[in-house]
């Protein structure tokens, strides 16, 4: 098997302008039909683990393209493979699932639905997230794929992927065998919309993409008692408070200013009556990191400044808070950096120097990167941002320091007609250089 770097430097990833005209005239052509499919997928979101409507959309699509699909990989995950002679095998992902949010775009194709999550918890359903917008150039990709085959060599792997927003889909199609019952890839590939950068307009990112993501329940216990008499308490609302300010050092003081890491307090409950100081404080964090060493060591300083507070308070052994790290987590998105360079340099060659630029990585969190780490010797991966936001907007609100509402926002609304035709053409284009024919070698 080749390593990482190898796999990634046997290939020219020339911006291939002899096809460059055929794709985006296709594109353009197709828009006015894929702009009724996206209407659809919006007005119609599912939650992780429900998308049956939206996989069953992408099957037949695939499979009207030439392709050999398989259903229900990973509870609802679509596999959509071609095969076309020698060469190596490319996956292409698309993530199905909305969000537990109730728009408020005021768009007349707005979602309406109401669902229930896993979790047993009924709301209103968004694609707020934009992966309506992924679904619908994942389409336009099989087709350009399927209707043009003179123009590559190898095989292409398509997947519809579940529960990207609760960090669970990538392992569930793995783990329901996708690199052993399907042609495993030496090249994976993604993208996903954005509100910070301009319609239209591709981001790359070199190294870490997206961040861990770790959630942690913190039980802090202390003696109950009368409001009137605390102290006959230990009281747990002051402890858990003492803890909340001391977890703010972890990282500006125990991280290097130049490892960025996030640890927010998004959720405190405690007690039921304004006399009465309760047993308890439940406290709900976010975390959010790189590397595994980084990881680590925030979840170690949590527990250790939730213990030490504890006992600065007099608490009893028997008593000490309770730090639960919530499995599984969603890991880093490393993008594989030559690749990416690579990447990068053909869609300037194609697109031009103002439409491709480097983005900044998030901290927000992104399971595809579970298909490179499972065989980071083997596999090469790299996800893409394209901007969904007018230019103009986005520099009225800087002028006027205005927020602008972000990826899982209810009022959260990319210019589809801009991200889907551009995102259809870097996958296709970026396939195709891949499995040129001199690649099959």
């Amino acid at each position: 098997m080749k390593t990482l770097l190898t796999a990634a430097s046997a290939f020219a990833l020339s911006a291939v302008p002899a096809h460059a005209d055929t794709l985006r005239d296709s594109i353009v052509r197709d828009l006015p039909g894929l702009m009724e499919i996206y209407r659809d997928f919006h007005a119609n979101p599912e939650l992780s683990f429900q998308e049956v409507r939206s996989a069953a959309k992408l099957a037949a699509e695939a499979r009207k393209a030439g392709f050999e699909v398989t259903e229900k990989v990973g509870k609802t995950g679509v596999v959509a493979v071609l095969r076309n002679g020698a060469g190596p095998v490319v996956l292409i992902r698309a993530d199905m699932d909305g969000l537990p949010v109730v728009e408020q775009t005021g768009l007349p194709y707005a979602s309406k639905v109401r669902g229930t999550s896993t979790a047993g918890v009924e709301s209103g359903v968004m694609h707020a997230c934009g992966h309506d917008t992924h679904m619908t150039a994942w389409i336009e990709v099989a087709r350009l794929m399927g209707a043009n085959r003179k123009l590559w060599s190898g095989t292409l792997v398509m997947i519809g992927q579940p529960a990207e927003e609760m960090g669970l889909g990538a392992r569930a199609m793995l783990d329901d065998g996708l690199y052993t019952r399907f042609p495993k890839p030496q090249f994976a590939l993604a993208f996903h919309d954005t509100g910070d950068l301009p319609s239209g307009v591709i981001g790359t990112v070199e190294g870490f993409a997206l961040a861990n993501v770790d959630s942690v329940d913190l039980t802090v216990r202390g003696l109950g008692g009368h409001g009137a008499y605390p102290h006959t308490t230990k009281d747990p609302i002051v402890l858990a408070s003492a803890i909340v300010m001391r977890l703010q050092i972890l990282v500006s003081r125990e991280e290097s200013p130049f490892d960025p890491a996030v640890v927010t307090v998004g959720s405190f409950h405690a007690g039921a009556k304004h006399n009465i100081i309760p047993d308890e404080a439940q406290l709900q964090l976010t975390v959010r990191s790189y590397g595994d060493a980084q990881r680590q060591r925030l979840l170690d300083g949590i527990a250790r400044i939730a213990k030490g507070e504890a006992i600065a308070a007099g608490v009893p052994d028997e008593r000490m808070p309770v730090v639960n790290v919530r499995e599984p987590h969603t890991r880093a998105t490393w993008n594989t950096p030559e690749f990416t360079r690579k990447i990068n340099a053909m869609l300037t060659d194609r697109f031009g120097v103002a439409q491709v630029v480097k983005a900044q990585m998030t901290m927000a969190g992104e399971d595809f990167g579970e298909f490179g780490r499972a065989d980071p010797q083997g596999i090469v991966s790299s996800i893409l941002w394209v901007g969904g936001r007018p230019a103009a907007e986005l520099e009225k609100a800087a002028k006027e320091g205005r927020t602008l509402p972000s990826l899982h926002s209810p009022f959260f609304a990319p210019e589809a007609d801009k991200v889907i035709p551009v995102a259809a053409e870097v996958l296709a284009s970026t396939a195709m250089a891949l499995m040129q024919p001199e690649n099959a070698k």
